[in-house]
């Protein structure tokens, strides 16, 4: 009898644990068969920007082309469909990864009860981390870690075990006619690539590229200096182990485990913390005085259309829009003008990430922002606010960051970019003057502070 398979963020054949489990079990129950489905919510998938439907999509296509166009696509708005798939495949067993997160562990846990009296099995293995959430925990109490640096020595000493290739001896069960890959509804800019094998040839261009000197430049978004492999981390196409098995000691490799380890705590942070998907992980924070009303959300808008009159903000925000992703340096800069600068909570920003980034992800984009916020778990100080044009100058020095996104800048040469309002031809072109003064807001933000710290 054949054993359904259902693809979740694991989008790749190799180093899939929990997919070879199934071919395995397969090939011993004699039938060697395994369908190989993925579960579409279709009004989500219609909510979601061009980038982000033409990202899925072209992930989806990647994976069906691996598997000689046998991928099924269950298209519900809950998991009945996917089960009453089950029911109709006459199978046993349904194999997946498991979630961690608040969405993937409901989604399990809605699928058993539909699944409840046919007799079928939700068997779940594995997870999208080198080290499952959950797992690493103080020794003395087996509590959790909520500081990053003593989870990474933890984490790092548990290990993990090789990437392991793809069972031999089993089959994938042909597409029905039924069954397409959805086609996006909305433009993107670009052609977006995507799927296992671009992801391993994006890891292969950057141990050659980039990895040495990363720990000097992986700051500077003027730079090629990341891996670019966040969007294949967030959609599966490439498991954290094989981005981990061939790293040594070297000064770059050891901090891109440790950019990966950031990832794996956040997961662990959600996971034990699920409320802080959307709410503060330190509640003292949701006390502090945040603005709101009409001319809150006017300033909310300019900062999604990159409008702010801030370069090195504006350039992140408009990177994000044009090309569904944003360097991380730049992430905290506009995440801290959002709360710090505008007054406003980080949700909104983390919703608006959440709607446009192809490399979203529930724990790192929650606790990333909450991180900036200060009100997250080993968060950067409150106190701390990033000025967003001494962060343009050190990470930006030459401007070429800002005048890529920004057009109505590319008449200003080098570093000068970062306060054209200083220059007499600095705004012809239109771009707006600041939209405030920092060092007011700044003072303005921990006064606020002060104000919660008397409760």
């Amino acid at each position: 009898m054949a054993r359904i398979f259902w693809f979740r963020r694991d989008r790749r054949l190799q180093d899939n644990l929990a997919l070879n489990s199934c071919a395995e079990a397969a090939i011993a129950d004699g039938d060697k068969t395994v369908i190989p489905v993925f579960w579409l919510n279709g009004a989500e998938f219609e909510s979601l920007s061009g980038l982000r439907q033409h990202s899925l999509t072209e992930s989806l296509k990647a994976l069906d082309e691996s598997m000689e166009s046998c991928l099924e696509i269950v298209d519900s708005p809950d998991m009945s469909g996917l089960a009453e798939f089950a029911k109709s495949a006459k199978v046993d067993f349904i194999h997946a990864t498991e979630s961690f997160d608040p969405e993937g562990i409901a989604e399990q846990r809605a699928l058993v009860s539909k699944l409840k009296g046919s007799g079928i099995e939700l068997v779940l293995e594995d997870s999208y981390y080198a080290v499952k959430p959950g797992t690493v925990a103080k020794p003395t109490d087996g509590s959790a870690y909520r500081v990053y640096t003593p989870f990474y020595k933890a984490w790092f000493q548990i290990g993990w075990q090789a990437p392991a290739k793809l069972s031999k001896g089993f089959m994938f069960k042909a597409r029905s006619g039924k069954s397409k890959i959805p086609k996006p509804t909305k433009q993107a800019s670009f052609k977006v690539k995507a799927g296992e094998a671009f992801a391993l040839e994006t890891f292969r261009k950057f141990q050659s590229r980039a990895i040495v000197d990363y720990s000097e430049n992986r700051n500077r978004p003027d730079l090629s200096g990341t891996s670019h492999l966040s969007h294949a981390l967030a959609h599966g196409e490439i498991h954290p182990r094989t981005l981990l098995a061939p790293l040594s000691d070297l000064d770059g490799h050891t901090v891109f485990r440790k950019e990966i380890a950031w990832r794996e705590f956040y997961a662990d942070v959600l996971y034990r913390n699920p409320h802080t998907l959307d709410d503060y992980y330190e509640p003292r924070f949701k006390a502090m005085r945040y603005d709101t009303g009409a001319k809150a959300k006017a300033k909310l808008e300019r900062w999604q259309t990159g409008t702010t009159g801030f370069p090195m903000v504006d350039a992140g925000m408009r990177q994000l829009l044009a090309t569904g992703w944003m360097h991380n340096r730049v992430r905290m800069i506009v995440a801290s003008f959002l709360v710090k600068d505008l007054h406003l909570e980080w949700q909104l920003g983390a919703k608006w990430f959440e709607q446009n980034l192809t490399d979203f992800d529930p724990a790192s984009n929650s606790h990333g922002w909450q991180w900036t916020a200060g009100c997250g778990t080993d968060a950067s100080p409150y106190y701390r606010v990033f000025n967003p044009i001494l962060q343009g100058y050190k990470f930006d020095p030459e401007g070429s960051y800002v005048r890529k996104f920004i057009p109505e800048l590319t008449h200003i040469p080098g570093p000068e970019v970062h306060e054209p309002w200083l220059l007499v031809d600095g705004l012809q072109a239109g771009y707006p003057e600041p939209m405030l003064d920092h060092s007011t807001e700044r003072d303005e933000s921990l006064a606020r502070l002060e104000e919660i710290k008397i409760k």
